[in-house]
Order: C-alpha cells, then structure tokens, then sequence
C-alpha cells in the first residue's frame, strides 16, 4: 500500500510540474524545470508554420508547370532534394499519378520509381513486376492502366504487424483497396492485377522472372539494418536477366548513431556503399551511387512532429508541407532511392 502511495505522489508531483497553472487555474505555474520547457511546444510550431508556408510560396510559382515531354534522365542510388522535386521528372510522373508536387518526401518516393521503371521501358504492354509491400499505393492501378502485368504484394492478414499497418491504410488485404479508378478502369484492372501475401523476410521461391520489382518505404521494417539489405540482394533472385530492382527506404543521413533491430531502421550513408558492392560482387549492374542532400532551404529545412496533426487552427498549413528531410526519434532523416540491374 505504502508503495502506491508513493507512486501516486510521484505522478501528481510530475503533474503538477507539467502544468501551465495550479489546480485552481489562478496562477501560472513558476517551477524552474516549467520553466525551461513550457515555450518548446510553440516553438516547435513556428518552426513548422515557417517551413511550411516557405513551402507554399515556392509551390504556388511553379504549380501550373508539366513538361510536355517524359523526361530520360538517370537518377541513380540518392537522396530525396528539393531540386528533385522541382524538376521536370517530378512534375511529370505528379502529374501522370494526378497529384500535387508538394515538397514532401513520399511524393519524390513515387516518381523515383516511376521513372526509373520508365527509362528502364519496364511500363509497357506485357512487362511484369512485383510490387513489394504495396498497402494501399496507385502504382498498381497507374502500371495496369498502361497494360502492365503487376503482382501486389503485402504481409499475410493475420501477421502481427499487419494491423498497425492497416489502422494507417498502409496494407492490402483484398484488391479493392489498391483499385484507384482514375487511373485505370476496373476491367483492366482485374485483367492485369493480382494480390499474393508475401513475408519479405521470406520470399516465397514461386515468385520468379519478372521484368522488374519495387518496394516504397518497406524495407526498414523488416527488424534490423541487416535484413534490409539481406531482403535487397534476395529481390535480385525473382528477376529475369537484365530485370530492374528499384526501392525506397529511410536515410540518416547524420554519422554517429542510428537505429537497428527495431520495427523501423535507419540506414546510413555506410551501409549503401556495403550494400552497393555485395551487389556488384554478385555480378548486378549497380547505378550512379550518390549521397547530396541538396542546397534549397527546404534541405536545410528538417521538419518535427506532429506530423499532419496539427491544431485546427493551423490545419491550413498541411496543404503545402516541408517534408523533404525529417527528424526520427531525433536523428535526421530523408528518403533514399537504389536502382539495380540483374546481372546476366
């Protein structure tokens, strides 16, 4: 008994500490450690406000702007900038996908891939891929509206991770879900597109020749640095000679610390140079590996929680986010994109 006792007084103490004023709502509370801190929460909002409205200014100078023609570029293995996503290549596969070219970090992840399948000719009529981890993403339905034969992947329904990833629409259990209809009708949809479960820890040996294969933001979830790049140089065993493998994945981008053996991981600047020469090692034609982070400000611009849960009072600011790099339990963080061609 003599032990709650103690720990009630501890969390009303805690309490009172955290508070603005007394119980009473009279006065403001004066405690020093109240003090220091009290101010963080309103910091951490201005920081965003000015971000993100420096976000809306740019967008709005160049939101009307498509390029009339696809664009050829190679990307290669890099980091997600601003210059990105105000290129022609952005803008163009924005505007196949009919969404905005906002500076977020999501939208540069879907037209990497895109255009990498593009200028590898994976998205014509007969080619077949293999999405990894597809929750509930358009490329599916975008692929099969240009005759592209695409297997949807997701962890099995009943999997232990499978429920945190659906309360956040990031999983597929039927195809109904990865139907976008703007972008394909239902008939060629049915046609060109199937959903299998799949554990990327564990590929199933069923799956094999395809022209290409992707994954968007999956292959840190996995349970440890190691099995993400383990999972990368096993996505080469499903491809043809010549297939294209393209990913995305979480990128800290600060030496020192990081994260592993954790439900997410951070990679880091050593394990893509690792991961770059096992490939090649085993014969796999490896892109133009670079490591810039841009030099707009919104690459210096590292954005802070919340992340799209802001006062309603400052909802408006979520149409045009600063998200190109972030912070991750306190390290800083982008996306990062790999392009491998399947040795012969």
């Amino acid at each position: 008994m003599t032990e709650k006792v103690n720990l009630d007084q501890i969390r009303d103490a805690i309490n009172d500490l955290v508070r603005h004023v007394d119980p009473q709502n009279k006065n403001p509370n004066t405690v020093a450690l109240w003090e220091f801190i009290r101010d963080v929460g309103i910091m951490r909002l201005n920081v965003k406000n000015m971000g993100y409205d420096l976000a809306r200014t740019l967008y709005e100078s160049r939101s009307n702007y498509v390029p009339s023609y696809r664009p050829s570029l190679e990307l290669g293995w890099r980091a997600s900038t601003q210059s990105d996503i105000e290129s022609d290549w952005c803008a163009y596969w924005c505007n196949e996908l009919n969404i905005r070219p906002i500076y977020h970090r999501k939208v540069w992840e879907l037209a990497y891939v895109l255009h990498n399948m593009s200028i590898h000719d994976m998205i014509r009529p007969g080619a077949r891929g293999l999405g990894f981890g597809c929750g509930e993403e358009a490329l599916p339905s975008y692929l099969a509206g240009h005759g592209v034969d695409i297997v949807a992947t997701d962890l099995p329904p009943d999997h232990a991770s499978a429920v945190d990833w659906r309360n956040t629409k990031q999983h597929t259990d039927n195809l109904e879900k990865i139907w976008h209809s703007h972008l394909v009708s239902r008939e060629a949809f049915e046609e060109h597109v199937s959903l299998e479960y799949v554990d990327m820890n564990d590929i199933p040996t069923t799956l094999r020749n395809f022209d290409f294969c992707w994954s968007i933001c999956a292959f840190e979830h996995l349970g440890s640095i190691e099995k993400g790049l383990t999972f990368i140089e096993k996505s080469m065993d499903i491809l043809r000679p010549g297939g294209i493998s393209i990913h995305t994945t979480e990128y800290n981008f600060k030496d020192g610390d990081t994260i592993d053996n954790w439900s997410t991981v951070l990679f880091q600047r050593k394990h893509f140079e690792d991961l770059a020469e096992r490939l090649r090692r085993q014969g796999h034609e490896v892109s133009e590996v670079s490591f810039e982070l841009g030099t707009g400000p919104l690459d210096r611009f590292i954005d802070i929680p919340p992340y799209g849960d802001l006062p309603n009072s400052m909802a408006a600011i979520n149409e045009h986010p600063a998200h190109i790099k972030l912070s991750v339990d306190g390290l800083p963080c982008t996306c990062y994109g790999l392009v491998v061609k399947k040795g012969k």
